[in-house]
């Protein structure tokens, strides 16, 4: 499904390529991006059409292109945790949702999908492979964007307070509410500033 809109946000293109609003500002600012402003204002449109020659000639991947959706990977060994989540977050709201049940198989959907958030159970495949994971990520110079919200039932409310010192974006203690699902990917992905 293409996207409709014709004219796009700095914010929008941020979402599809996956990098953050000033990233883009900086393409449209330098000529790279192509695209004009909005008299008698500072905001900035990128025309879709300019967008994509833009990512073809810089090899960024035009999959984000393609729904300019929210990019959810959802990280759990609990096989009916991870549909029932997949479910629920595809029929009631706009994300495009990919799911993996081991931290081998998230490292790939990773390099496919890019997602712009990742939910991620700490506990996957024993002890300390949420943190190795996420560590994973981190490093990866292709995901320096994407945000993780950390999943767990059985943390103490200090130690998911120590979470963002660690590096997470967010986090969910299981059992939650679809709405809490929803405002944790909402708040880590928030491109406004």
């Amino acid at each position: 499904m293409p996207i409709e809109k014709e004219v796009l946000t700095t914010g929008e293109v941020a979402k599809i390529c996956n990098v953050a609003p000033r990233t883009v500002s900086k393409w449209f600012d330098s000529g790279t991006l192509k695209g004009y402003r909005i008299p008698g204002s500072r905001d900035r449109r990128i025309p879709t059409a300019e967008l994509i020659k833009f990512m073809k000639a810089h090899n960024i991947p035009l999959e984000g292109i393609s729904s300019g959706r929210t990019r959810v990977l959802i990280v759990d060994d609990e096989r009916e945790i991870v549909e029932t989540m997949e479910k629920i977050l595809t029929e009631q709201t706009n994300y495009e949702v990919r799911t993996a049940l081991s931290g081998f198989q998230a490292g790939m959907e990773c390099e496919r999908f890019k997602p712009h958030c990742i939910l991620l159970d700490l506990h996957i495949g024993g002890e300390g492979d949420g943190k190795a994971f996420m560590d994973m990520v981190r490093k990866n110079e292709h995901l320096q964007f994407t945000k993780i919200v950390a999943m767990s039932g059985k943390l103490t409310d200090g130690q998911a307070h120590g979470l963002r010192g660690q590096g997470y974006d967010g986090f969910l203690k299981k059992p939650f509410q679809l709405r809490q699902v929803i405002e944790s990917i909402e708040a880590a992905t928030n491109l406004v500033h």
